[in-house]
């Protein structure tokens, strides 16, 4: 049918909501990331580490690639305020934006789902990005003062994923999500990667507080072209071509339209495939998150590299993963297209690679010893496989039930944002030390939680549409076409 011809992805809208979807998860995660550098920075070095006559915490030398002692404080010009956080403190202030981001998951997806997405992912960018230019008058005012106002932080950014989510059950027709919502997806992994070297460099430069203007000032201006250039659904886009629109309107049929005021809460809680993805993406964050919050830290308390060194090996994790994950999305979508495996298959085989890999990986990386070399290498190649789930667990959610997928989105990352509370905290107290036993203890626990991610998908995952995910129509034609094939 004419219809069904597929228009060209360049230039389409489609794609430009792709596009503006990637710059905005950028800077979702520059203004999550930004704290976890500028800690360097903002700590006393001198009141926060273990003391010098103290055996631990010091194991590795400081050797050439670092010029700064842990113990020092991080240079940047005069005048710039610091803190005596110890390192307990540290992990609850990086544990407290995803306090906030708990909250509003569920309620974004769903309301995102009837209303539509593009209000609260724009809306949720552009609190974040104002609250965040507070933070260092919430520092100044005291630790009680800047968790809280990560939290609130976390509050705001909490709808943003689902509202994506929701966004693409209505634009994103099922040949094509595989790579479009890698795409839009992967701005997470390219904003880690620009916001940590940008970061250390801007700490070093103009000290820590710039870091925080810079970033909100960036999400508000973001924000101001996302309400101009993006509409909820193609029918109501302005600049798209009519035969776009019919494209992607009669590919997705009615799975694209809103769910309504009611959910099946009781299918979806008794639902087997959908615990597989809470799981999974549950132990797939333990990982992430660790690296994300406290992977500065240990680049500077253990391997001794300077701030703008350790901001930048900090952030080399996060490109290779940003172009797995945009990689791993062209592929499912070619498998599906040429019909070489099913959509069960496709997003288990990404699953496991990109779960079961980088676990061993980590291991890797916790016997690495002094060696900065052998470790940025481990860690690299740990993110960068790590971004092959994206076309696997991470968008199995609208492979289930494309209808719901903005409320499911919102379920299974409540439950994946646990990891972001608990990890850094975990990571506070087996780190105290600051010893390489302390550390290895991090690295291997998350592998292991890992390992058992891939494990649970790959017995419990399924791509199928679920019953309970169709239209009441639907639902009775499968009922009709089943009782068909039971002989009487």
């Amino acid at each position: 049918m004419d219809v069904l011809e597929v228009p060209p992805q360049c230039c389409s809208a489609r794609c430009n909501l792709a596009i503006m979807m990637f710059f905005g998860f950028s800077v979702v995660y520059g203004l999550r990331v930004n704290l976890s550098v500028a800690m360097v920075a903002m700590v006393n070095g001198t009141n926060s580490q273990p003391s010098l006559n103290s055996s631990v915490g010091h194991e590795c030398p400081v050797s050439s690639h670092g010029n700064n002692n842990s113990s020092q404080t991080p240079d940047q010009p005069d005048g710039i305020p610091q803190y005596s956080w110890d390192s307990p403190t540290q992990g609850l202030l990086l544990g407290a934006f995803f306090f906030g981001y708990l909250v509003t998951q569920i309620p974004g997806g769903y309301l995102a789902g009837h209303f539509g997405g593009s209000i609260f992912l724009g809306g949720g960018v552009l609190g974040t990005a104002a609250l965040t230019l507070l933070t260092p008058l919430a520092a100044q005012l005291g630790p009680y003062w800047l968790f809280g106002l990560r939290a609130l932080e976390g509050f705001g950014e909490g709808v943003t994923f689902p509202a994506m989510m929701a966004m693409w059950a209505r634009w994103a027709p099922p040949l094509e999500r595989s790579r479009l919502m890698t795409l839009s997806g992967s701005g997470a992994n390219f904003g880690a990667f620009v916001a940590l070297p940008l970061t250390g460099f801007i700490c070093h430069s103009l000290g820590w507080p710039a870091v925080f203007y810079m970033c909100g000032g960036a999400g508000c201006i973001w924000a101001v072209f996302w309400f101009i250039l993006v509409s909820d659904q193609p029918g109501t886009h302005p600049r798209i071509s009519t035969r776009e629109k019919h494209y992607i309107i009669n590919s997705i049929g009615k799975d694209g339209g809103a769910h309504g005021w009611s959910v099946p809460l009781l299918p979806m809680v008794l639902s087997v495939p959908l615990w597989a993805i809470i799981v999974s993406q549950m132990c797939a964050n333990w990982g992430y998150y660790t690296l994300l919050t406290s992977l500065p830290t240990y680049m500077d308390t253990v391997l001794h590299f300077d701030l703008r060194q350790n901001a930048f090996l900090s952030a080399l994790p996060y490109l290779g993963g940003w172009a797995f994950s945009v990689i791993s999305g062209v592929v499912a979508d070619s498998l599906l297209e040429k019909e070489l495996l099913s959509v069960t298959a496709v997003r288990k085989i990404f699953t496991i690679t990109g779960l079961l890999l980088p676990a061993a990986f980590l291991v890797a990386v916790g016997y690495s010893g002094c060696s900065g070399v052998l470790a940025v290498t481990f860690l690299t190649l740990s993110t960068t496989v790590g971004g092959t789930s994206a076309a696997g667990v991470f968008i199995n959610q609208i492979d289930i039930a494309p209808r719901y997928a903005g409320v499911l989105l919102g379920i299974t990352n409540t439950f994946a944002t646990i990891p972001g509370v608990v990890a850094p905290i975990v990571t506070g107290y087996l780190t105290k030390d600051h010893s390489l036993a302390g550390w290895r203890n991090v690295f291997c626990l998350s592998a292991g939680i890992s390992a058992g991610g891939a494990l649970v998908f790959t017995l419990f995952g399924s791509g199928k549409v679920q019953k309970w995910a169709l239209a009441e129509e639907d639902q009775e034609q499968a009922e009709t076409e089943r009782d068909g094939l039971i002989p009487a």
